[in-house]
């Protein structure tokens, strides 16, 4: 079946040609899409002072563009969080990366805030896409391990937005510094395309009936079924939680961190913006259970972020990139098994459309908070801002910990 025939909705046919993948290829193309996709959406976050001098951009201006990905992003889980059940995964994930190939080239020619705003919208639209098809994929491929499914979800995810800041940090180094990482990222994307295309595609697991293929598309309104809705919203509430310090790691803090270690070093500031990231990426490989790895990965959420405010406002860079590290993991973990939780209740043919759902929440938390967070930098300066913003974080941390117990023992 071919890609057209997928958008369309059309019958599926016997195909007559192309690459019946196994099930690890398969695991490994949806993986490496997400992957990809997040590297590109995050190669900026060590080139945003060479971007603010080139386009003469504040602090505010800088979390405008981060923060037009992360809206646009939610606004493509709202309104296509569930297309990939309907079109068929592969089809999404081919969209994904057409859409982002589209917006790297447009960020990387960027010559205002506008173009540098709408390259990253397009980017946003990508990984939603990508999203929800990528993680309903994994999902199909290891039906009997769910939990494992969803450990390669957030490996893939994190580890994206890991990998991002530090290829951004290392391309930089290449002549034209603004526009090569974004280069090569397109080159990567042409090649995921080609396996893409070859692929042996298998059924969507909702096709539409004949006639209703444009109603199937349109925007549904989220919901969420009653014996889900608690671990839903734990869910929801950790992710907003935590994206709000990923969201501060890639946009505000490399100059944070700059002035902290004194370093104008964008493949340093490009390691130090991913160590929270990393950390997180690296946790997926843990095996650690029991009641209290929630209330804990949060509560060492919320005393990391302290840290890293305590280790700005004393210039001791060791304990900047320890507190960096503590945060990830206790993110990591905490957020995989509530992630773990909701995926588990939901059943198999919603399964795109809630975690695309979860997902607009946690994403909202990498962009209101961090807008928030430019304006306070703005007006009483940044050191005192991240000082604040470590004080709403610690306290989020606690009362989440407390309603995680309840819940998960529910």
């Amino acid at each position: 079946m071919t890609v057209l025939r997928e958008l369309q909705m059309r019958p599926a046919r016997l195909a007559a040609w192309g690459w019946n993948a196994s099930t690890t290829a398969r695991l490994v193309l949806a993986g490496a899409v997400i992957f990809t996709l997040l590297v590109g959406a995050n190669l900026a976050t060590p080139l945003y002072s060479l971007l603010a001098a080139q386009l003469g951009l504040d602090s505010l201006g800088i979390t405008v563009a981060f923060a037009s990905y992360v809206l646009a992003l939610v606004g493509g889980l709202l309104a296509a969080g569930h297309w990939s059940d309907h079109i068929g995964r592969r089809a999404a994930l081919v969209l994904a990366v057409l859409i982002g190939l589209v917006g790297g080239i447009v960020f990387a020619n960027a010559s205002n805030l506008a173009m540098l705003a709408g390259g990253r919208a397009l980017q946003g639209v990508a990984v939603a896409f990508a999203t929800g098809a990528s993680s309903a994929a994994l999902r199909d491929l290891l039906p009997t391990r769910p939990e494992w499914a969803s450990r390669f979800t957030l490996l893939a995810s994190a580890g994206g937005v890991a990998a991002g800041p530090v290829l951004g940090g290392l391309l930089s180094q290449l002549p034209d510094p603004t526009r090569t990482p974004f280069l090569l990222q397109s080159l990567a994307l042409v090649a995921l395309l080609v396996p893409l295309f070859a692929l042996q595609a298998r059924p969507a697991i909702k096709p539409a009936v004949q006639g209703s293929a444009l109603a199937t598309l349109r925007p549904r309104r989220p919901s969420v079924s009653g014996d889900a809705r608690g671990a839903f919203w734990l869910a929801s509430s950790v992710g907003f939680l935590s994206f709000s310090v990923f969201g501060f790691c890639l946009s505000l803090a490399p100059g944070y961190f700059a002035q902290v270690l004194h370093t104008d070093s964008r493949p340093a500031i490009g390691v130090l913006a991913a160590l929270t990231l990393g950390s997180s990426a690296l946790s997926q490989l843990l095996t650690v259970r029991g009641r209290a790895v929630v209330p804990a990965g949060l509560v060492l959420l919320g005393t990391a972020v302290a840290l890293i405010a305590v280790a700005g406002a004393t210039g001791t860079g060791w304990l900047l990139v320890l507190a960096s590290l503590a945060a990830g993991a206790g993110q990591g973990l905490a957020f995989r098994v509530v992630f773990n939780n909701v995926a588990s209740r939901v059943e198999p043919a919603r399964h795109a459309q809630i975690i695309s759902t979860v997902y607009v929440i946690t994403y909202l938390g990498s962009a209101v908070p961090v807008v928030g967070l430019g304006a306070a930098a703005g007006v009483w300066g940044l050191p005192a801002a991240v000082a604040g913003f470590s004080v709403l974080v610690v306290a989020a941390s606690a009362i989440l910990a407390l309603a995680s117990r309840r819940v998960l023992r529910g």
